[in-house]
C-alpha cells in the first residue's frame, strides 16, 4: 500500500515539476505603466535625473529616506524625477518583463515640462535598477547620461516563482537573459547568493547572448560597485560593462569606481556622482 501512495506522489510532483516548467506567468494587467514623482528646483532649463529603484520595488525616490538626496539634486540645478516600475498601486506587481517604451515615454513626455531642458537627460539606478539603466540607455539614444551603482552586464531573470522570464521588455518582446538554473535552488534556500550568481553565470553561452549593449549609449557613463558586494558580484560584472565599452572604442567618457565596502556602500558617495555630473553633464546657466 505505501509503495502505492508513494508512486502517486512521485506523479504528483513529477506532473507538478512539468505544469511549473512549461508554465509562463501572463504579463500583469498593469504591464506597461510606471508611477512618476517630479520635482523641480526653481531656475529654467533644469537637466533632468531620473531614479530608479532596484528590486524592493516601489517608487524607492519618491520616499521620505532620499528627500535629502533629491534636495541636493535640486540645489545644484537639476529636476529630478522619482519613477517606479513595479512593487506599487496601478502598476506591475511583480519585477517581470518590464516595458523598457513605457518607461522610456514616460520620461520623453515628463522632460516637456517648459522648466526641464529635454535634451539633457540622465539616469540613475542601483542593483536591478542598475541593469535597468543600463539597458534603458542603451536602447534608447536620447539618453545623454547614466548612473549605474551595484549594477550588472546582463540582464538576469525577473523576480517570478520559476525565474523563467526575462525582467525586461522592448517592443512588447523580452530582452534575452541569463536564466537561472536548477542547481542554484539549494543556494537560494540557504541565502547564499553569491553562489547563486556564479552558478547563473557559468552558463557562458546564455551570459555573451545576455549582455547589454552598452556601447550604444549616447552619452557619459558612470560605474560604482563595492568591493565587498554580498549580494551579487557587482565589482566583476561592472569590470565587464568596461571592458565592452573599451572594446568597441566607446567614444563617451565613462568610469568605474570600487567602493570599499558592500551592496549599498556607493550610496554613501553622492559626491563621486555630482563631480562626475558636473564634469560629464554640466548644467546649461545660459
Amino acid at each position: 500500500m505505501w509503495k502505492k501512495a508513494l508512486l502517486v506522489l512521485f506523479v504528483l510532483i513529477l506532473g507538478l515539476f512539468i505544469f511549473l516548467e512549461s508554465y509562463t506567468p501572463p504579463l500583469s494587467d498593469n504591464y506597461g505603466k510606471v508611477q512618476t514623482r517630479l520635482y523641480l528646483g526653481e531656475s529654467e532649463n533644469q537637466p533632468l535625473i531620473v531614479g530608479f529603484g532596484g528590486s524592493e520595488g516601489g517608487n524607492a525616490w519618491d520616499s521620505d529616506f532620499w528627500k535629502p538626496t533629491r534636495d541636493q539634486f535640486l540645489a545644484k540645478g537639476y529636476a529630478f524625477l522619482a519613477l517606479g516600475y513595479f512593487g506599487a498601486p496601478d502598476i506591475p506587481e511583480n519585477l517581470d518583463r518590464i516595458s523598457l517604451d513605457a518607461i522610456h515615454e514616460a520620461i520623453t513626455t515628463i522632460a516637456q515640462n517648459p522648466k526641464i531642458d529635454a535634451e539633457k537627460i540622465a539616469i540613475m539606478g542601483g542593483s536591478k535598477g542598475g541593469e535597468l539603466v543600463l539597458n534603458l540607455a542603451s536602447y534608447f539614444d536620447d539618453i545623454d547620461a547614466v548612473i549605474a551603482l551595484s549594477a550588472s552586464h546582463v540582464s538576469f531573470a525577473g523576480l517570478t516563482a520559476m525565474s523563467n522570464t526575462s525582467s525586461w521588455m522592448l517592443k512588447d518582446e523580452e530582452i534575452p537573459f541569463v536564466p537561472t538554473p536548477y542547481s542554484a535552488v539549494p543556494s537560494i534556500i540557504s541565502g547564499d547568493h553569491l553562489k547563486v550568481y556564479d552558478l547563473i553565470l557559468s552558463n557562458k553561452d546564455a551570459e555573451i547572448e545576455a549582455q547589454i549593449p552598452v556601447e550604444r549609449i549616447n552619452g557619459s557613463v558612470l560605474l560604482m560597485s563595492g568591493s565587498r558586494d554580498e549580494a551579487w558580484p557587482s565589482t566583476a560584472m561592472s569590470n565587464k560593462v568596461i571592458e565592452r565599452l573599451k572594446r568597441n572604442n566607446f567614444p563617451h567618457p565613462y568610469d568605474h569606481i570600487v567602493i570599499e565596502g558592500g551592496h549599498t556602500s556607493p550610496t554613501e558617495h553622492f559626491d563621486m556622482i555630482f563631480d562626475f555630473l558636473e564634469k560629464t553633464f554640466p548644467i546649461n546657466t545660459n
